[in-house]
């Protein structure tokens, strides 16, 4: 079989490289990890992907909805700048 195959050149890693991803380690509690595999599983999707999406959307903070806690602290900003 070793004459049938050269693996001189071959390299570790990623076989196709992805463009604008960086592969990483990172340590999430098993808890996690199993909940997104269990939501990636019913949306037939992969669970890193959602991991990704999740925290995408957590830098979005433009975005959140506007609650009535973050509308009164606005308000107090406001009250305290125009005294």
């Amino acid at each position: 079989m070793r004459k049938e195959y050269d693996f001189s050149r071959g390299k570790r890693g990623a076989v196709i490289p992805s463009p604008g991803k960086t592969r990483i380690t990172i340590m999430l509690d098993d808890d996690v990890i199993e909940a997104f595999r269990t939501k990636a599983e019913t949306a037939g999707r992969g669970y890193q992907t959602l991991i990704n999406e999740a925290l995408r959307a957590s830098l979005k903070e433009d975005e959140r909805p506007l609650t009535a806690k973050v509308m009164r602290e606005i308000v107090r900003e406001e009250l305290a700048h125009a005294r």
